[in-house]
């Protein structure tokens, strides 16, 4: 039978606040954090964290105290743990009870949840670094498994990832990938020596995370007995089934009157009354389950939208024009050396502010619009601008003209 991984990312951006083009050379603080608005990030984060963190991780508190063989697996972005910090310190703690349990794995990721694989291999690294060190000093543990921002992927992360000398890295087990094979195995990135790769199972991940409160689902109501049978099905056809989702599923995705916390409450009970399943972490399932064979991904694959690409947050003039500038400046803000300078550079890399840009609408503009402080993408992209002229001026007092990086 098979093994259930259960990961959940765990993320929020600091948003930008409205920062007209009157404000460039005057205003420095960019982040939403002292501002009027709902979408304030302290008032979002403290929003999040009683609607969905601090009841969740009591009540998985409880599972792991009630089941011995129940484990789950968590990734926090550098920039949500600050947040926690600033904005939350008792929802900081109830994350550290359940780590103390050594049954709640911590995933390795980049510190300010960004696309800069997708630019600098350099930026990249030095993120991954600042991380651990974050995890570390947090959580005093050392992640052996690697997830890149919102599952994005290909061959060459997989190789990179490799080369930072982790055991597994984490991607979405989409179709096109696929092809005919499984997402409940493990396989090996094309190149690769000793890396694993887990791959999520979509269907049954999205069961929960998009379609659980769906009335219309022709599987409405969701039950812990139902979703147990599912994954009983997959004996014979599979090792692990990796449930992977955004953490903010309990409570906020799907709020508390659609039963999705009774759900989580009786769903380890269901599948480990068959005396085969268990539940692993993803160290656990790398070290236990071989790869089955080398799979290639060539071009990038995510976790989001119908298309499972990057053209969430880019593909389109603006986003791209607006990365393209932002990672532009790295060679100067790194060089400048101004602490504050390269943070709020750093802070501006968030995916989120690309994926405000988006216009891909149809089916997937609901999601664009969650927690979105932008009446339209091309707001958000006028907006991220202006901040971005702001830092290239505070630049120019930092940095010699000659200094400067071609193009900014």
């Amino acid at each position: 039978m098979p093994a259930v991984c259960l990961y959940f990312q765990v993320h929020q951006p600091h948003r930008l606040k409205k920062y007209r083009v009157f404000d460039v050379g005057h205003d420095h603080n960019y982040f939403n954090d002292q501002s009027d608005t709902d979408l304030n990030n302290r008032r979002v984060l403290t929003k999040v964290a009683h609607k969905c963190y601090l009841p969740a991780n009591e009540l998985l508190l409880e599972l792991l105290k009630k089941y011995p063989g129940f484990k789950v697996s968590f990734s926090f972005s550098g920039v949500l743990l600050e947040q926690l910090e600033d904005y939350s310190p008792e929802t900081l703690t109830s994350f550290k009870r359940l780590i103390a349990t050594k049954r709640v794995e911590v995933l390795s990721e980049t510190y300010y949840h960004s696309l800069a694989f997708l630019y600098s291999r350099a930026e990249f690294t030095s993120q991954i670094r600042l991380h651990q060190d974050k995890i570390r000093d947090l959580f005093h543990v050392t992640p052996r498994v690697f997830r890149n921002t919102e599952l994005i992927y290909n061959n060459a992360i997989g190789r990179h990832i490799e080369n930072l000398g982790y055991q597994g890295i984490i991607a979405e087990g989409a179709d096109y990938i696929l092809g005919w094979r499984s997402p409940n195995f493990l396989y090996r990135p094309l190149g690769a020596q000793k890396i694993k790769l887990l791959l999520k199972n979509y269907r049954l991940s999205d069961d929960i995370a998009f379609r659980f409160g769906e009335r219309s689902w022709a599987e409405y109501p969701l039950t812990a007995p139902k979703f147990a049978g599912w994954i009983n099905a997959v004996n014979g056809n599979g090792d692990v089934v990796n449930l992977f989702m955004d953490y903010e599923t309990f409570g906020e995705h799907q709020w508390q009157d659609t039963g999705i916390f009774e759900f989580l409450r009786h769903l380890p009970g269901e599948i480990l009354k068959h005396p085969d399943n268990s539940f692993v972490t993803p160290s656990e399932a790398v070290r236990k389950f071989p790869a089955r064979a080398e799979l290639d991904v060539p071009n990038y694959v995510s976790w989001a939208d119908i298309e499972r690409d990057i053209s969430a947050w880019l593909g389109n003039p603006i986003q791209d024009d607006a990365a393209g500038k932002l990672y532009a400046l790295e060679n100067s803000v790194l060089r400048a050396g101004d602490p504050q300078l390269i943070s709020d550079w750093r802070r501006l890399q968030t995916s989120d502010h690309f994926y405000y840009m988006c216009t891909k609408w149809f089916a997937d503009g609901d999601v664009h619009k969650y927690f979105n402080p932008y009446n339209s993408p091309y707001e958000a992209f006028i907006n991220f601008m202006n901040v971005l002229q702001d830092l290239k001026l505070r630049l120019t007092t930092l940095t010699p003209a000659h200094a400067q990086s071609p193009g900014t």
